[in-house]
């Protein structure tokens, strides 16, 4: 695979591994992360999408691995995301349940402190089609700082202000993407640009800059982009790649 680099002046996005490209940052150079890590899906299954039953295959980067190897995968770039993220900066990791708990082990262990733990509610979630469980209607998103971080960034005014002047709790809902979000393509674990607005809202100034370790289809970096924040977006997945370069084009520079 050719590895490809796409550079402006308030965004470069990379085709290649995380891994590789997250050595190559400098140290305590980001302000602000958000990831959307493989959960290790793929196993053959099936779900609904649509009101049609579809595999829950994405791809080959989201393989079932053993718990050791999710163990070592998650510690790994955790452990890049630690060195390269400024000391008042903070990340944000989005999951299921079938990886969070591990990164939230992998958090502690590589040297993070676990802020907030914020439950998305969908407004629209898919039926569970074996029904052997309750429906899957939410997602986990754990905030952490570095554990010598006493001051980082929070936003706490505008938050307040967004939720009719009341303090605004972990429990937020959203919708899934809409159309327009999805005019390129779509990525199977896509976030709404609502979200991901809030999040950076909530946790950067105007010009910092903003890293997606598993950019997708770019939904983080449009959302930097639209709030005046600069944006670094990995993706290994070329078609993802590809969506991801048109809708940042889109965008104004």
């Amino acid at each position: 695979m050719n590895k490809i680099v796409i550079s402006f002046p308030s965004y470069t996005l990379y085709q290649d591994s995380c891994f590789k490209v997250l050595k190559k940052l400098g140290s305590k150079s980001i302000d602000f992360i958000f990831a959307d890590p493989p959960y290790f899906l793929s196993d053959g299954g099936i779900t609904c999408k649509s009101g049609k039953v579809s595999s829950v295959n994405k791809g080959i980067w989201d393989q079932p691995l053993s718990l050791k190897e999710k163990i070592s995968f998650s510690k790994n770039w955790l452990r890049e995301c630690h060195r390269i993220l400024k000391d008042q900066g903070t990340i944000m990791i989005s999951g299921t349940l079938h990886i969070i708990h591990i990164i939230g082990v992998a958090l502690e262990e590589v040297g993070f402190e676990i802020i907030n733990n914020i439950t998305w509610i969908k407004k629209n979630p898919p039926p569970n089609l074996a029904c052997k469980c309750f429906k899957h209607s939410s997602e986990t998103i754990l905030w952490a700082k570095k554990k010598e971080t006493k001051k980082y960034i929070f936003n706490y005014q505008l938050m307040k202000k967004i939720n009719q002047n009341k303090q605004m709790s972990d429990i937020w809902i959203f919708g899934r993407p809409r159309k327009k979000e999805m005019i390129y393509g779509k990525h199977p674990t896509q976030k709404p640009l609502d979200l991901l607005e809030r999040i950076i809202l909530a946790t950067t100034t105007e010009n910092d800059l903003i890293l997606d370790p598993f950019m997708g289809s770019g939904t983080t970096g449009v959302a930097s982009l639209m709030q005046n924040r600069k944006f670094i977006g990995i993706e290994i997945d070329q078609t993802y790649f590809e969506i991801a370069k048109k809708r940042l084009l889109d965008v104004k520079e």
